[in-house]
């Protein structure tokens, strides 16, 4: 559904819920905004001809110490925030593995549950990893688990029933978070530079060339944001 230039006027959006929308450009005159909630990703939002985007930014730095370390620009950079990951994940995966197992498959406010976050990010590495850096055609997991927005792409696997147990989703976890390793292990500063060379097979991302670098910003962002909605899920199925 778009509305796409329209205009809203006298409208009360009291408790309205708004899930995966694009506000870009959107401007708000004579509003009234007392106990919103806004979840996303924000760059220059003006509030009262303020710019609280930087504010926003600052202040996730200072809670999370380590989120700036998520936006590398050599090599080594790249090399201590994915060690970053695998200290946290496996942090969130032992509170996880503590819970009665049929809570790992519940979904908290329509958010996918952790098994399914899981499974997204075994697809994201396939994606970006396996497909687009080490060019396989084909580097799907009938597990992978697609983002809602993405639509349906012959031969890319989106089984929504699928109900596999932890320690089945940790398998194959481990084996992805194995192959970044493996890449950022080798990884050289010339390489983040380098294009990569576009699969022509249909697929996720698009058949276009990427940077490495730009292709493993990505992987740390899904892996850091993810992490931050389990934690704050998790605790709301103890």
């Amino acid at each position: 559904m778009e509305f796409r230039g329209e205009r809203f006027e006298n409208v009360d959006l009291t408790g309205a819920f708004f899930s995966n929308v694009d506000l870009t450009g959107v401007r708000f005159r004579g509003a009234l905004v007392a106990d919103v909630t806004i979840d996303g990703w924000i760059k220059s939002l003006r509030v009262n001809d303020v710019d609280v985007g930087p504010l926003i930014e600052a202040e996730l730095d200072r809670r999370y110490p380590d989120r700036a370390k998520m936006r590398p620009v050599d090599a080594d950079g790249f090399r201590t925030a994915w060690a970053i990951l695998e200290r946290l994940w496996a942090e969130t995966v032992a509170k996880a593995s503590s819970l009665d197992p049929a809570l790992l498959h519940m979904r908290v406010d329509g958010e996918w549950s952790f098994i399914e976050t899981l499974r997204h990010l075994v697809f994201a590495t396939d994606a970006w990893i396996r497909r687009v850096v080490l060019g396989d055609p084909s580097p799907w997991d009938p597990l992978d688990l697609p983002h809602d927005e993405m639509p349906d792409i012959p031969g890319v696997p989106r089984d929504l029933t699928a109900r596999p147990s932890l320690d089945e989703v940790l398998a194959l976890r481990a084996d992805r978070m194995a192959t970044v390793r493996s890449l950022i292990d080798d990884l050289t500063d010339e390489q983040l530079s380098a294009p990569t060379t576009p699969v022509l097979t249909p697929g996720y991302p698009e058949s276009v060339s990427f940077t490495v670098g730009r292709c493993l910003s990505t992987i740390l962002n899904e892996e850091w944001e993810h992490r931050l909605f389990a934690e704050r899920d998790l605790l709301d199925l103890q």
